[in-house]
């Protein structure tokens, strides 16, 4: 199911129900479900997106350029194009008389075509019968879900510190990215017995421009790319790789409420002589054991770290605690220590089996 708050390519979407298809694997709208209040991505939010970053110039964000942050604009701005309104196609051309109103102000100030009311009306029309039948009330399957005992797994997308609110700003996604968020985008008061499971790499990555402390472009930060093949899976875009920041995991479990940690890619650091640990930053004659919010700070900030010795023995595939060698148990336990949240499982590896419970 797809809640409210995602922001939604219909055209994407398509194309990778029709990819499944393609591959044996058929979706209906029994086993996928859109809510009906989506807010839907269209060719004008990609457009607005590029014209945006080209006029930051030197002070890009690093955005993909897909349109999500000019569609949640929209809908913030309560002019956005819903996955309801496809039903009714008289009140949807007013809509979108609506949205150009607005679009079409930044395409005039920066000499491109304005978009055409009927060009868009044509997209949505195309697309309607592909989506429409997926649509659902999801907040009301989800409530009846709990209600019945069931268990409801709810997935993010994006690290925490992308947080519009949380985050590095301005060097974030468009939309909140903590668990807590979970509530406003499934529509759904999640009361009761709930786990909050924080994801962590045994190293620290980002993807685009903005501030990152940790950051190694030497043969550490090489290695972490190439052993740990970080690349964007959608966008194929570089990730760049460092030393893992004690500091914003920390926040970040804050923010989210993490009731535990999974440790993913332990056997990247194999081959590593000595890790590092960033536990807290400097910023001239200040300490920080949180990330300040301010951008001009975030970017001065130095990190400050413990070493530990490496194992420099191979746990790909390990699937148990005794597989793991002492030095891994004993930097596994110091990042338990310094985020606060016990780590339950480790994965060392890409199957799906190459996982360790840490639950004795």
């Amino acid at each position: 199911m797809i809640g409210s708050g995602v922001a939604l390519d219909p055209y994407a979407f398509v194309r990778e129900v029709e990819s499944l298809r393609d591959s044996g694997i058929f979706l209906d709208p029994d086993s996928l479900c859109l809510s009906e209040s989506c807010p839907l991505v269209l060719s004008v939010h990609r457009d607005a997106d590029s014209i945006m970053e080209e006029m930051r110039g030197n002070e890009s964000i690093g955005t993909t350029c897909m349109g999500i942050g000019p569609c949640y604009e929209d809908k913030v701005g309560r002019r956005a194009i819903r996955l309801c309104d496809l039903l009714d196609e008289t009140s949807l051309y007013d809509k979108v008389l609506c949205l150009l109103s607005y679009h079409n102000l930044l395409r005039r100030a920066t000499n491109r075509l304005e978009a055409s009311p009927q060009g868009i009306m044509d997209e949505l029309m195309q697309i309607a019968p592909k989506v429409l039948p997926f649509m659902k009330p999801v907040p009301e399957i989800i409530s009846n879900l709990i209600k019945q005992g069931k268990t409801v797994l709810f997935e993010g997308a994006q690290g925490a510190l992308l947080d519009v609110d949380h985050g590095t700003y301005p060097y974030v996604t468009s939309s909140n990215t903590v668990a807590g968020y979970v509530q406003v985008g499934c529509g759904v008061g999640i009361l009761g017995d709930t786990r909050v499971l924080g994801l962590a790499k045994a190293y620290t990555t980002r993807v685009g421009n903005g501030p990152f402390t940790t950051e190694q472009t030497g043969a550490v930060g090489d290695t972490m790319f190439e052993r740990g093949r970080e690349v964007g899976t959608v966008t194929n875009r570089v990730r760049r790789c460092g030393w893992f920041d004690a500091v914003s995991v920390r926040q970040a479990a804050l923010s989210s409420g993490a009731s535990e940690m999974i440790l993913t890619k332990l056997d990247v650091l194999d081959t590593i002589d000595e890790i590092k640990i960033c536990t807290r930053y400097r910023c001239g004659e200040e300490s920080y054991d949180y990330l300040p919010a301010a951008s001009h700070i975030q970017n001065k900030l130095e990190p400050v770290y413990e070493t530990l010795p490496g194992w420099r023995t191979s746990t790909l595939g390990a699937v148990s605690r005794s597989d793991l060698p002492e030095n891994a148990m004993s930097y596994i336990s110091r990042l338990e220590e310094l985020v606060g949240v016990p780590v339950s499982l480790v994965s060392t590896g890409p199957e799906r089996n190459h996982i360790v419970s840490m639950n004795p």
